[in-house]
C-alpha cells in the first residue's frame, strides 16, 4: 500500500514566519515537520520521504540550495520548493536549475503557497506508487507490475487476477470495449505456472471446431484466450463443451463485453459452456467508474506514448488533469492511451493542429504579443513575479525563461 503522502518537511529560521506557514498547513491538514536549519532537518530527508521539502534559502549553516542537493543525493524525486525573501531572478533561475520543485517569495499567501504544495504531493504520491509497483512487480507480481491504478476498485481487480493466476481454472473476463480484456488474460496467463508455455489470442467470432483444434494443438500446456465468447458459433461451443469435459492440458480463458449477469440469462451461450467456463469470473470496472485512476493511468501513457515517438514527455498540469477528469471516457483505457499519444504529438485535438498550422509565420507578432502580457502582469503586481505568473498561469520556471527571453527584468517594475 501506498502511504499517506502529506508530510511537509519545513526549514525556516524565522520562527514568526515559520508558526505562520506551519499553521496554514495544518489548518489544511498538513503533516508538518518545524526545523530551523539544516542539521535539525537533515534526519528526516530519506528516501522515500512520504511528502516534500519547503525551505527558505537563507539559513543557518547549510542553506537552501546545499539542502536541495543533499535531498537530490538521497533521493532525486523529493521534491524541494524554495522560499526567498529576496527573489531576484538569478537565484530563481539557479534554483530551477538545479531541480528545485518551485520557488515562491515571501510572503506568500495561503493562494500562492497550497495549490504548489498541493501540486508538489500529487507528484511525490505518483512516485512513491510507481516505486511501490515496481517492488512488487520485482517479486513477481504481474497484476501490479501490468495493472494501473490506486482506486478500491483497481485494488480488487488486482486481487481477483493474483486469485486466477494461482489456479488452473477457466475464467470469463468481462468488461466494456476498451477495458483490456486482452489484457487482463495475458497477466493472468503471466502470473501462473503456465508464464512459460504459449499464450494463444483468438477471436471467437466465425472461429470453427478444426480452427479450435488447431489452436489447441499449438497451444499445448499454455493458455488460450478466447474474445468475443459470446459470438462463438454454436458448433465450435459444443467442440469447448466435449475438450473442457474430459482431461486438458490447455487452460481457457474467455472475453466478453456482455455482463456476466446478462451473459448467464441470455442464449447467446450454451448453458453448460457457460458454467464451465465461469469458474471464476472476473469484471474489469469502466474508467468513469473509476476516475480517481486516471491521474496515474493517463501518467503512464504519456511515458509510454513519449518512448514510442520519441517526443519528449510535456507535463500534464493540473488544468489537463481537471479537463481529463471532467470528460466521459466511452472508449476507456483504448481512449485515454490515444489522447495521451495525441497530448505527446502536441495533437491534443483538431482544432490545435489547425491552430499551428494558421500560425506559421506569424511568429514575431506573437512573441510581441507574449511580450506584452508580460510586462502588463509584472506592471499590474509592481514587480511581484510569484503573482504575475500565477496571474499568467505559467509555471514558475517557464515564467522565468520567458523573462529571460525577452529581457525582461522583474525589478525594473518596481517601486
Amino acid at each position: 500500500m501506498t502511504p499517506n503522502v502529506n508530510q511537509i518537511l519545513l526549514i525556516e529560521d524565522d520562527r514568526e514566519v515559520r508558526n505562520a506557514i506551519s499553521q496554514t498547513l495544518r489548518l489544511e491538514s498538513f503533516s508538518v515537520i518545524e526545523c530551523s536549519a539544516f542539521i535539525e532537518a537533515k534526519d528526516h530527508i530519506a528516501y522515500d520521504f512520504p511528502g516534500l521539502v519547503l525551505t527558505d534559502i537563507r539559513i543557518p549553516g547549510r542553506d537552501g540550495f546545499y539542502v536541495n542537493q543533499y535531498c537530490k543525493n538521497i533521493d532525486p524525486d523529493l521534491p524541494v520548493i524554495f522560499l526567498s525573501g529576496e527573489g531576484d531572478i538569478p537565484m530563481a533561475v539557479r534554483a530551477m536549475a538545479e531541480g528545485a520543485f518551485d520557488f515562491l517569495e515571501k510572503p506568500c499567501s495561503s493562494d500562492q503557497l497550497l495549490p504548489v504544495i498541493s501540486r508538489a504531493l500529487k507528484t511525490r504520491h505518483l512516485v512513491i506508487e510507481n516505486r511501490n509497483l515496481k517492488k512488487q512487480a520485482s517479486l513477481g507480481d504481474m497484476s501490479a507490475r501490468m495493472i494501473f491504478g490506486r482506486s478500491d476498485k483497481v485494488q480488487r481487480l488486482r486481487q481477483l487476477v493474483r486469485t486466477a493466476g494461482n489456479t488452473n481454472s477457466e475464467v470469463i473476463v468481462s468488461g466494456a470495449p476498451g477495458t483490456g480484456i486482452s489484457k487482463i488474460a495475458e497477466v493472468i496467463h503471466l502470473s501462473s505456472d503456465r508464464a512459460k508455455a504459449p499464450l494463444e489470442k483468438r477471436s471467437s467470432v466465425n472461429l470453427d471446431r478444426y480452427e479450435f483444434q488447431e489452436i489447441i494443438d499449438r497451444c499445448d500446456g499454455g493458455t488460450l484466450f478466447l474474445d468475443a465468447i459470446d459470438q462463438c458459433p454454436s458448433d465450435t461451443q459444443l467442440a469447448l463443451i466435449d475438450y473442457l469435459e474430459n482431461d486438458h492440458n490447455v487452460r481457457i480463458i474467455a472475453g466478453t463485453n456482455v455482463e456476466i449477469m446478462d451473459l448467464e440469462q441470455s442464449d447467446l451461450m450454451i448453458s453448460d459452456l457457460f458454467y464451465k467456463l465461469a469458474t471464476q469470473t472476473i469484471r474489469i470496472p469502466s474508467i468513469d467508474e473509476r476516475k480517481e485512476d486516471i491521474p496515474v493511468l493517463y501518467q503512464q501513457y504519456v511515458s509510454q506514448a513519449a518512448e514510442q515517438s520519441g517526443a519528449p514527455a510535456p507535463e500534464i498540469t493540473d488544468n489537463k488533469l481537471t479537463e481529463l477528469m471532467s470528460r466521459d471516457w466511452n472508449g476507456n483505457a483504448r481512449a485515454l492511451m490515444h489522447d495521451a499519444m495525441r497530448f505527446v504529438l502536441g495533437l491534443s485535438d483538431e482544432k490545435s493542429a489547425i491552430a499551428v498550422e494558421k500560425n506559421i509565420g506569424l511568429n514575431s507578432q506573437l512573441a510581441d504579443f507574449e511580450k506584452s502580457l508580460l510586462e502588463q502582469a509584472l506592471r499590474k503586481y509592481k514587480g511581484r513575479s510569484s503573482r504575475a505568473a500565477e496571474a499568467l498561469e505559467l509555471p514558475r520556471k517557464t515564467f522565468y525563461d520567458k523573462l529571460t527571453k525577452y529581457g525582461l527584468r522583474a525589478e525594473d517594475f518596481r517601486g
